[in-house]
C-alpha cells in the first residue's frame, strides 16, 4: 500500500506523510485529470481497473482503499 500512497501524494501533488486513511480528498486537488491518474496508479500498484465514476465519488483515503479491497475481493 505504501507505493500506492507514495503514487498518490505525486497525483495530489502533497507530502507522502500527509497520505493517510483519514485524508479528505475534497480538500485535495481530487478533480477529474487525479481521478485518470489514481486509476492507472490503480491498475499498476493491484492489477485491476476500478469505476471512474466510483472513484471520484471517494471523499477519503480511506473509501479509495475499500473500493480497491472490493475490487479485489477483500
Amino acid at each position: 500500500m505504501s507505493q500506492f500512497f507514495d503514487g498518490l501524494a505525486e497525483i495530489l501533488e502533497i507530502s507522502p506523510a500527509d497520505v493517510t486513511a483519514e485524508l479528505d480528498l475534497t480538500q485535495q486537488a481530487w478533480d477529474s485529470l487525479a481521478v485518470v491518474s489514481a486509476i492507472a496508479l490503480i491498475d499498476e500498484c493491484f492489477g485491476i481497473t476500478v469505476d471512474g465514476a466510483a472513484l471520484a465519488k471517494c471523499a477519503t483515503v480511506q473509501q479509495v482503499q475499500d473500493l480497491v479491497d472490493a475490487k479485489l475481493g477483500k
